[in-house]
């Protein structure tokens, strides 16, 4: 077999296509990728990343280099935080020949928690993701953080001789803002707009109180999300922002759910 000559390897990608159809959004996606996250203490936290990098691919060509989007990533080394995405995107605008420039960034977010009475210490794990587009030199960015939280029924807790149901919901916050909005932040908003937060090291004092407190704050998941969304209205660095928020029902086979978008 003859080998050809690496000044002579065909570029299929930049072939004229016939359909002459532009597409929207092309790359990579569910790509594994160490980083580190800078947090409000302004320290660094180690994570996993699963990543996706897209471009727009104009009407003429064919396709897109795929290799291209890894040595963007590569380049930047493995700190990621909002101040470093807009020179990412730019990166994958040029080394793409692409006007819009798309980065997904979803990653756990650990922290250290207190257990109320003991103050035993765990690690609980939350939801973040980045999520930014160039268009030109227009950056859009909107941060999404997801955590769990206990609800116990109001409705139960009425009519209920004794005791009333409680389940575990999940609630995500997605936002648009003026400047840093640190992940600690949403999660702390979340969690107090819920019957309780949760914890990964309960004692039974502990949970005793996590009981009880959940007993003496119940909320809907109506209540859950204008909850939160009263507390980002008080925010003045948030112009826009979505709270969805799902109850994994204890006594019906399906979930509740309620949603407030402003902005």
């Amino acid at each position: 077999m003859k080998m050809s000559k690496p000044s002579e390897l065909t570029d299929i990608q930049q072939e004229h296509d016939h359909r002459e159809l532009p597409i929207d959004k092309v790359g990579v996606r569910n790509l594994r990728f160490p980083i580190r996250i800078r947090d409000k203490a302004h320290e660094y936290q180690n994570t996993i990343a699963t990543v996706g990098m897209y471009v727009d691919l104009p009407h003429q060509f064919k396709g897109t280099h795929m290799s291209r989007f890894i040595e963007v990533l590569n380049a930047h080394g493995n700190t990621i935080h909002v101040e470093n995405i807009p020179d990412i995107l730019s990166a994958m605008q040029e080394k793409l020949h692409s006007q819009t420039a798309h980065l997904e960034v979803n990653f756990p977010f650990f922290l250290e928690k207190k257990a109320p009475v003991s103050n035993k210490t765990g690690l609980l794990d939350y939801g973040a993701t980045f999520d930014a587009t160039a268009n030109g030199t227009e950056i859009d960015f909107v941060l999404a953080v997801r955590a769990n939280v206990t609800t116990l029924c109001p409705c139960s807790k009425a009519i209920s001789t004794h005791g009333a149901h409680n389940q575990r919901g999940q609630v995500t916050v997605q936002l648009r803002s003026k400047e840093t909005v640190w992940i600690e932040d949403v999660i702390g908003l979340i969690e107090a707009s819920a019957s309780s937060e949760l914890f990964s090291l309960l004692k039974r004092p502990d949970e005793k109180y996590v009981t009880e407190k959940a007993y003496e704050n119940p909320v809907f998941v109506e209540d859950l999300v204008r909850n939160a969304a009263t507390r980002l209205n008080e925010q003045p660095a948030v112009i826009w922002y979505k709270v969805e928020a799902e109850n994994f029902e204890s006594i019906h086979n399906h979930n509740a759910y309620a949603s407030i978008e402003k902005g």
